[in-house]
C-alpha cells in the first residue's frame, strides 16, 4: 500500500514551520481559570558566550514539565525571563569594552552594561525558541526592567517598615577584586596549597619562646591575643603572660579558649582581625579591639608598617622571608588549606569591617525549615542541600553591594543628621541621581538629602520571581489565582541561594511558601565528566548543535541522558546518536501511514500481547512524568518502540496487516492495533519531542495539534506480557540460525515452534517463513 507520508526521513527543517504554526495559533496562551499550574521559571543569566549546553538541556526539560502539565488537564503559566542584574554582567562589560567600572561615569557604564547584554539575551531567546519552549515569549521579562526593579524596591520598603532591615558595621565577607560585600551563600570552599608557618613568639621578660603556627602571617600586625586549649598541659604555665609579636614588637596576652585545637599545628592560635570566622567570633566573645589590616583595595593598610600597600599574597611572602632572616621561623609545613573563595571572582575572600544593610534571617530559620520540609523535592535527595544550609546560617543576610549594575537601594539620608528615609512604594528610584522624594527629615526637619549609592545583592531581585510572575502588588485577582506558584525548577548549585532566599523573602512578605514543589537538576559536564570551561576548550555551543540535528534530537538526548538530579555528560556525538531513534519512529510511522486508521478491531493473540505491553509502557511513562523525571519515559519509550514494537510485533504482524493468508477481521484487528500503539507512543512522546510527534499526529490521526490532547490511560488489557521473554528468545534464535546457515531473513527454514507459543504460531510462521 502507498504510504501517506512520502518523505523517507524526518527533516528537522520542518520544525521551523511547526514553530510558526504554534506561534500564530497562540497555542500556549495562559488563561487564569480552572486547574492552574504555575512554573517559577529561572530567568537565565547572560554573562558570556556560548550559553552552556547544560543550561539549554535544563530549559528543554522545563518545557517538558509545562507540556506534561497541559496533557494532564492543567492550565499552565510558563513565564520566560532574563536575569540582567549583578556582578557577572559588570565583569562581562568591563572585559568586552576594556574598561574599569569605577573609572567610568556611572550612567555611561549602566548604558554599556545594558547594550552588552542585548546581544547575549537575543541568542538565549533564539536558543529557547528554537528548542520549542512553550513559554510566554510575547511577555518575557527582564530583571533590570523598571517594572521588575520597582517590585524589588517595593518589597524592600515593605520589609523596612516591618523592621526586618537594619544597618550595621560588622566584619563581612569581602571580595576585593570586585570591590563588594558578599553573603556566605556566595562563597565556596577550595583546598588551596598553603604554607603553615611555625613562628617563635618571645615571652615578655623571659628568654623562653612559644611556637605559634599560622597560615596568615601577614596578619601579625592585627594580632590581639594568642589562645591555647585549657587542657593543653604544654602551655599551662604560660597562660596570662605577655608575648612579643615578631616584626611588630607589640605585646599581647596568652589566654585559654576551647576552640584552640591541641592537635593542629603548634596547638596555639594567633587571633587576628580577621583571618577567618573563628577570629570574628573570638573578637566578639573576648571583647577584643579590632585592627583593620587589609583595606577595600585588597592591600595592607598603614598598620602593617613597612608592608603597607602590598597585596595580601605579596605581604605574606615578604613577611615569611623577613621572619626567616631573623631566625624566627621554627619550620614551615606545606599543607592544603580549606579556603573560602568568592564564587564570582574565584579568589580568596577577606573579612573586613564594613557598614552594610542586613535583612533579618536568623529568627526565620525554624520557619523556613518547616516550610522546606513540606515542599516536595524532585528528586527528594536534594532537599538535604537546603536543610544543611539552614544548619550553617550564622548571621543575618548582608543585602547591600558596592556595585553599579543592580537595583538601587531606595534610601535617602538627611544631609544634616544622617537619618535614613525610604520613599513610598510603587515607583522605581535611583537615589544616586534622583532628587529626594521626601520633603523633610522626620527627625530634624531639614530638607537637604543625600541619596544612597549602593545596590542590592542580585538575589534580592531573583528571590521575588514568583511574586513578579504572579503580579504581586499589580493585579490582586491574578495574584490570588496564581500564588503560591506550583513549581520551582533550578539547578542544585543555587539551592542555598536562589531557592533559600526565595522561601525567606516570600514567607516574610506573604506568610506562605512560594511553591509546593522544587525540581532540582544536576550539572552538565563534558564527555569525560569534567566541568566545562572555555580555558579547557571543552565547551559545547548548543545553538549550532540544535541547528544541525534539530530541536527534537537535542530534547530526546536531554531526556534520555539525564537522570533527574544527577550530573550528565554532554557531547555532540551523544546527541547525534539520539537521532537514530527519531529515524526509527519516522520509519514506523511512514510504514503505518500506508494502512487506514480503524476505530476498532478484534485483536489476535499477537495484538493482545503488544497491547498489554503498551499498558505497562503507559504506567511506566506516567510514573516518570509524575516525578518530572523524563529519563524514565524516554528510555521506556525507546526500548518499547525500537526493541518490542518495531523489532518483534511489526515484523510478526506484517503478513496479517497485508492480509496474506488472513481474514479481513484478522487483518483489521492488527491494523487497528498498529495505529493504537503508534498513536499512544506519539502521545506519550509529545512532551519530550513536540515537533515530530505533532507532525506525525496531524498527518495520521487528526487535523488538530497533538498538544491539545490529553495523556492516554492504561486500558487494563488481559495480561499477555508473560509471553514476552519467550517471543523475543524464539525470534532471536531463528534470526541467529538463519545467519549461521547463510540465509537471508526472508529465506525459508525448518524450526519447530514451542508449544507455549502456539497462540502466535500462524504469525511466527509467516514472519520467519517457517517450513
Amino acid at each position: 500500500m502507498e504510504p501517506k507520508i512520502k518523505e523517507t526521513a524526518w527533516n528537522p527543517e520542518i520544525e521551523k514551520d511547526i514553530l510558526k504554526q504554534w506561534q500564530n495559533s497562540r497555542l500556549y496562551d495562559f488563561h487564569p481559570e480552572g486547574d492552574i499550574f504555575v512554573i517559577d521559571t529561572p530567568p537565565p543569566y547572560p554573562s558570556g558566550r556560548p550559553w552552556h549546553i547544560g543550561a539549554a538541556a535544563h530549559y528543554a526539560q522545563i518545557d517538558m514539565i509545562a507540556r506534561t502539565a497541559r496533557m494532564t488537564g492543567k492550565n499552565v503559566l510558563f513565564p520566560i525571563g532574563i536575569d540582567r542584574n549583578g556582578l557577572p554582567v559588570e565583569m562581562y562589560t568591563e572585559k568586552k569594552y576594556n574598561i574599569r567600572m569605577r573609572e567610568t561615569d556611572r550612567a555611561e557604564f549602566l548604558k554599556m552594561c545594558s547594550n552588552a547584554l542585548d546581544d547575549l539575551e537575543a541568542e538565549m531567546i533564539e536558543i529557547m525558541t528554537s528548542l520549542g519552549l512553550s513559554g510566554d515569549f510575547s511577555n518575557y521579562y527582564r530583571t533590570d526592567s523598571e517594572k521588575y526593579r520597582t517590585l524589588t524596591q517595593t518589597t524592600f520598603i515593605e520589609l523596612w517598615k516591618k523592621g526586618a532591615i537594619y544597618l550595621a558595621n560588622r566584619p563581612t565577607n569581602y571580595d576585593w577584586v570586585t570591590g563588594t560585600t558578599i553573603a556566605d551563600a556566595e562563597i565556596t570552599y577550595v583546598e588551596i596549597p598553603t604554607k603553615l608557618v611555625y613562628m617563635k613568639f618571645k615571652i615578655k621578660g623571659d628568654d623562653e619562646t612559644i611556637p605559634v603556627a599560622s597560615t596568615r602571617p601577614e596578619l601579625l600586625c592585627a594580632c590581639q591575643t594568642i589562645i591555647v586549649n585549657p587542657e593543653d598541659e604544654r602551655y599551662a604555665g604560660m597562660v596570662g603572660k605577655k608575648v612579643i609579636i615578631p616584626l611588630f614588637n607589640r605585646e599581647v596576652e596568652i589566654r585559654t579558649h576551647p576552640s584552640a585545637e591541641k592537635e593542629f599545628g603548634s596547638g596555639t592560635v594567633m587571633v587576628c582581625s580577621y583571618g577567618d570566622q573563628n577570629d570574628v567570633a573570638l573578637f566578639r566573645e573576648l571583647k577584643l579591639q579590632e585592627i583593620i589590616a587589609i583595606g577595600k583595595d585588597g592591600r595592607m593598610t598603614d598598620v602593617a608598617g613597612q608592608y603597607t600597600g602590598l597585596k595580601v599574597k605579596q605581604a605574606r611572602e615578604k613577611i615569611i622571608e623577613d621572619l626567616q632572616n631573623q631566625g624566627i621561623v621554627e619550620k614551615i609545613d606545606n599543607i592544603n588549606h580549606r579556603t573560602p573563595v568568592s564564587e564570582r571572582s574565584k579568589i580568596p575572600i577577606e573579612i573586613i569591617p564594613l557598614e552594610e544593610y542586613y535583612l533579618k534571617q536568623m529568627d526565620a530559620v525554624p520557619k523556613i525549615r518547616e516550610i522546606g520540609s513540606k515542599i516536595i523535592f524532585h528528586p527528594p535527595m536534594h532537599k538535604q542541600i537546603l536543610m544543611n544550609w539552614l544548619d550553617s546560617i550564622a548571621i543575618d543576610w548582608p543585602i547591600s553591594r558596592r556595585r553599579f549594575y543592580g537595583t538601587e537601594i531606595p534610601i535617602w539620608y538627611c544631609a544634616k543628621c544622617s537619618e535614613p528615609h525610604v520613599p513610598e512604594p510603587g515607583k522605581y528610584y535611583q537615589p544616586w541621581k534622583d532628587p529626594s522624594p521626601i520633603p523633610k527629615c522626620t527627625k530634624c526637619d531639614s530638607s537637604d538629602f543625600v541619596g544612597e549609592d549602593r545596590t542590592f545583592d542580585t538575589w534580592m531581585d531573583s528571590s521575588v520571581s514568583p511574586l513578579f510572575v504572579s503580579k504581586y502588588k499589580q493585579d490582586d485577582e491574578f495574584f490570588k489565582k496564581t500564588y503560591p506558584t506550583t513549581l520551582r525548577p533550578q539547578s542544585k548549585d543555587i539551592v542555598r541561594t536562589w531557592l533559600y532566599y526565595t522561601i525567606l523573602r516570600c514567607e516574610q512578605l506573604t506568610g506562605k511558601a512560594p511553591w509546593s514543589e522544587a525540581w532540582i537538576m544536576g550539572y552538565g559536564v563534558d564527555e569525560h565528566g569534567t566541568k566545562m570551561s572555555k580555558s579547557k576548550g571543552n565547551v559545547v555551543d548548543p545553538l549550532p548543535v540544535i541547528q544541525k540535528f534539530g530541536a527534537d534530537t537535542f530534547r530526546f538526548w536531554s531526556a534520555s541522558e539525564i537522570n533527574l538530579g544527577y550530573d550528565f555528560r554532554c557531547s555532540e556525538q551523544k546527541i547525534e546518536t539520539t537521532k537514530k531513534f527519531l529515524s526509527k519512529l519516522w520509519n514506523i510511522s511512514r510504514f503505518l501511514s500506508g494502512f487506514p486508521v480503524l476505530k476498532s478491531g478484534k485483536p489476535s493473540p499477537a495484538d493482545s500481547w503488544i497491547l498489554s505491553e503498551l499498558d505497562k509502557l503507559i504506567i511506566e511513562c506516567k510514573k516518570g512524568y509524575n516525578e518530572y523525571n523524563f529519563f524514565i519515559p524516554a528510555t521506556a519509550l525507546r526500548e518499547f518502540t525500537w526493541n518490542l514494537f518495531a523489532a518483534h510485533y511489526i515484523e510478526m504482524t506484517k503478513g496479517r496487516a497485508y492480509g496474506t493468508g488472513f481474514s479481513e477481521e484478522e487483518r483489521d484487528g492488527t491494523i487497528f492495533t498498529l495505529h493504537k500503539v503508534l498513536s499512544t507512543v506519539l502521545l506519550l512522546l509529545a512532551p519530550i519531542t513536540p515537533f515530530i510527534t505533532d507532525y506525525l499526529w496531524q498527518n495520521l490521526y487528526s487535523d488538530k495539534t497533538i498538544h491539545n490532547e490529553k495523556f492516554v490511560k492504561e486500558e487494563d488489557y488481559e495480561d499477555w506480557t508473560t509471553f514476552t521473554k519467550e517471543i523475543l528468545e524464539f525470534n532471536s534464535n531463528v534470526w541467529n540460525k538463519k545467519k549461521e546457515a547463510g540465509l537471508s531473513l526472508k529465506d525459508s527454514i525448518n524450526i519447530h515452534i514451542p508449544a507455549n507459543l502456539a497462540p502466535f504460531a500462524k504469525d511466527l510462521q509467516v514472519m520467519h517463513n517457517l517450513k
